[in-house]
């Protein structure tokens, strides 16, 4: 019997087992891949997570990402040293999900890879997980199987407040030329937009669209853009996935068991950032189910309160600002991205070294005059 069974090894997974297992509590997480396994992701991360940890990252991180360059339909280039303490890090995510479960077994939780759950089963007072490879039971779980994950439904949250984005992406490998520098691009795509984030070895590329809207060929805008840079990704292999992107408070917890990562939808409406929210999550997670096994009966409905208050305040105003300027994209470039500021202030949100409820206001009085007065 575990204190904690936690499914899928993502970021929020690691970092809830993390911390648990680093309270002493007894962990299981279960994957249904074996690890490391590829993940397709652009692959920023911001180094404000060091403050959840008290371990050195730098084996997990290619590069690290100083500078940014803004685009409109490749044309009209912003470019502005972001100005942040430590430079945003680029990681593969095979690399950096692995080396947080690494550190997780480190501090004695355990890891079951390639073992697909197949069912759920609460018995009075604990669970019992099925998997493909027999049974295992804890006292609480964490569901922190990723956007396509069941476990969301099957611990009956079906009237969720899901926002499903769509991205494709693509990893190509390049010599890379400037690798501090990471690549945004505004106008070839209709309600988001163009990454191409550098790593050691080659480029991650994607686009993403965050509000909806009509369906758009996104194999060619990704391959037309990619020719920009003399990369071919039609000789790679392209993967398309859904992104949970924040959409108000909601529920995170039920009986003996919380989502967390993108089963909890923590993506940030507006940038698409999901490592740091979802690493924030399992940070949170991790303290309340601790709490929970020490006696507190209120622990868990404190964690989806925590969660809404901490995260969900300034997603609210992110959410704002996406549905703004990814409907009024040329307009947004011209008053926001090219700004003398809009660079640093972008790459300072991206870095949580800034919130977006201290400067969306400003900036939504600029896209749509008559805002707020």
């Amino acid at each position: 019997m575990y204190d904690c069974i936690i499914i899928g090894a993502g970021p929020a997974g690691g970092t809830a087992a993390y911390h648990l297992a680093k309270r002493g509590r007894s962990v299981l997480v279960l994957e249904k891949e074996s690890l490391p396994r590829y993940k397709p992701c652009g692959g920023g991360v911001s180094p404000a997570i060091t403050q959840w940890f008290d371990f050195d990252f730098s084996p997990a991180i290619s590069v690290k990402v100083d500078s940014l360059r803004f685009t409109w339909k490749l044309e009209d280039p912003v470019e502005a040293k972001i100005g942040i303490k430590e430079p945003v890090w680029m990681v593969r995510r095979h690399v950096f999900d692995h080396f947080l479960v690494q550190q997780a077994q480190k501090q004695g939780a355990e890891l079951k890879d390639y073992t697909e759950v197949t069912g759920i089963e609460f018995q009075g007072d604990y669970w019992q997980v099925n998997t493909a490879n027999g049974s295992v039971t804890g006292h609480y779980l964490i569901a922190a199987d990723g956007a396509k994950g069941p476990m969301a439904k099957w611990l009956g949250f079906k009237d969720r407040k899901r926002r499903l984005a769509g991205a494709l992406e693509a990893e190509v490998p390049a010599e890379v030329i400037n690798n501090n520098m990471a690549y945004f691009e505004f106008g070839l795509l209709k309600n988001g937009y163009i990454w191409n984030f550098p790593k050691a070895d080659g480029y991650s590329i994607g686009v993403g669209t965050f509000i909806g809207g009509e369906p758009q060929d996104f194999k060619k805008i990704l391959d037309d853009y990619a020719k920009s840079f003399n990369l071919d990704v039609k000789t790679t292999k392209q993967y398309g996935h859904p992104i949970c992107l924040w959409n108000g408070n909601q529920k995170l917890h039920t009986q003996n068991a919380v989502l967390a990562g993108e089963a909890a939808c923590v993506v940030d409406p507006f940038t698409a950032e999901g490592i740091r929210p979802s690493i924030f999550s399992g940070v949170l997670a991790a303290q309340f189910i601790h709490d929970a096994l020490s006696g507190d009966i209120n622990a868990l409905e404190n964690y989806t309160q925590a969660i809404n208050e901490q995260w969900g305040t300034d997603m609210a105003w992110a959410q704002k600002l996406a549905g703004t300027f990814y409907r009024f994209p040329s307009i947004g470039y011209k008053v926001g991205v090219k700004r003398p500021s809009g660079a640093q202030i972008m790459g300072k949100i991206l870095c949580g070294e800034l919130r977006y409820g201290d400067v969306v206001g400003r900036a939504l009085k600029r896209l749509i005059p008559g805002f707020g007065g």
